[in-house]
């Protein structure tokens, strides 16, 4: 069983933790309960239904009349709200909701809803992108099953490969050469997937390696292949010596190529980077970069 603190209930619902008390206290509406040293906790029923709450309240609804609703009533309600109106946030958290509960239904309506209201890429721009930088920090200290991470990560994994597999191949003359990869020991790769994406529909070649890759099997790749560009992540706690050493080596191996490196670690680093690495802040960043690749 998960266990939340009020914060990270605030975290996961905008809503204050002055304001959760108040509604606890008037209205019954969460029960934290108690660890055996009498730490007050929550559990995935009381995020559920305060995210539930916190999206119906958020639209108009009054806390009093909430919180006389069934649980059918709140599921029916939040699902006519997912597919009729283009909130962002109230889009967010149903999808925390179905990650909790490991839905698959009621993801599939709200992401085809932003798809709809938005296009493809907009809505993991806007929609996923933001969703997973709400639970990435939670899952990282341990509030969250990893389980519950993978089950939406992989719903979305295949969402982005049928959306890869859905373009044409266009290439022509012009098109640059890139390979993607994620490091040995580096296992989130949905970013890399969605440059994959982003890259295939800029009509350009792509050598996509995907998580784990070791180091010697890039160094058959440079063999093999002209590689204009690179893009790579590092996701994982590693010391800054290794992650130095690492990009001075594959900076080296790859001396003609630029080197994409999404900026994760990456932010943390004070030492100089090799000449042909350049660190991306944001898939925005990315975007431009690519529309200047002729």
């Amino acid at each position: 069983m998960a266990h939340y603190s009020i914060k990270d209930l605030e975290n996961f619902t905008g809503v204050k933790a002055h304001t959760i008390r108040i509604w606890e206290k008037r209205y019954n509406l969460v029960e934290p309960k108690r660890t055996c040293t009498n730490i007050r906790f929550y559990d995935d029923d009381d995020l559920k239904k305060l995210l539930n709450v916190s999206i119906l309240n958020r639209h108009g609804f009054k806390i009093s009349n909430i919180v006389n609703f069934s649980d059918e009533i709140i599921n029916e309600k939040i699902l006519d709200l997912a597919q009729t109106q283009n909130d962002v946030e109230s889009q967010i958290e149903s999808l925390v909701v179905a990650m909790i509960d490991m839905d698959e239904a009621r993801f599939e309506k709200v992401f085809n809803t932003a798809v709809i209201n938005l296009g493809f890429e907009e809505a993991i721009l806007r929609i996923m992108y933001p969703f997973f930088e709400k639970i990435g920090i939670l899952w990282q200290i341990g509030t969250i099953n990893p389980a519950q991470e993978h089950f939406i990560s992989s719903l979305l994994r295949q969402k982005l490969i049928v959306a890869i597999d859905g373009i044409v191949d266009d290439i022509n003359g012009h098109a640059k050469s890139f390979l993607l990869f994620l490091p040995e020991g580096e296992f989130h790769e949905l970013g890399l997937i969605f440059y994959h994406y982003l890259i295939k529909k800029n009509k350009h070649k792509v050598y996509y390696l995907g998580e784990t890759v070791p180091f010697e099997g890039l160094v058959e790749i440079s063999r093999q292949k002209n590689i204009d560009y690179i893009v790579t992540s590092m996701v994982t706690a590693i010391s800054e010596d290794e992650s130095q050493s690492y990009l001075a080596e594959l900076s080296d191996q790859f001396k003609n190529s630029r080197i994409f490196l999404t900026r994760h670690q990456a932010k943390n680093y004070t030492y100089k980077l090799p000449q042909n690495v350049i660190i991306i802040d944001n898939v925005n960043q990315f975007k431009e970069e690519l529309s200047n690749i002729s």
